[in-house]
């Protein structure tokens, strides 16, 4: 039995679906992804000859090449929300892990380029948790 997936952008104009198994789920550290991103690293899933398919807005779907490199992004144009992206020369889908609406089915495979780690993101164990904003009492 094949597994479906299903997933969204943040304004909700693209959704899509995408039939198969996830193989990997990297955490990767690399400077690319901090910058694609703005965060510690990306969170993305790989899933090697899986079908995907745009089930709306297919059209807000823009992706960008970094030049001379395998780092590609797909991101809805009208929210900039990370999105698959169809990685042919690895015959993957590449899936941010964020995107998903249905539960991420693996844990995190490995950090990958963890020399090029942010200094701030060590340690974040010891950084306190809140279940909402500090000092917000309204959600």
């Amino acid at each position: 039995m094949i597994n479906k997936h299903q997933g969204s952008c943040l304004c909700g104009s693209v959704k899509y679906e995408l039939l198969g198994d996830f193989q990997s789920f990297f955490l990767c550290h690399c400077t690319r992804c901090q910058k694609d991103t703005g965060s510690a690293h990306a969170a993305n899933l790989f899933a090697k000859a899986s079908t995907l398919t745009w089930l709306q807005g297919e059209y807000d779907v823009k992706t960008y090449q970094y030049p001379n490199s395998l780092h590609a992004k797909s991101f809805c144009q009208q929210c900039g929300s990370a999105l698959p992206t169809i990685a042919e020369s690895i015959n993957s889908v590449v899936v941010p892990a964020g995107s998903l609406d249905s539960p991420v089915s693996i844990m995190p495979t490995a950090k990958i380029f963890a020399g090029s780690s942010a200094s701030w993101s060590a340690n974040l164990g010891d950084v306190p948790s809140y279940e909402k904003l500090p000092g917000q009492t309204k959600s």
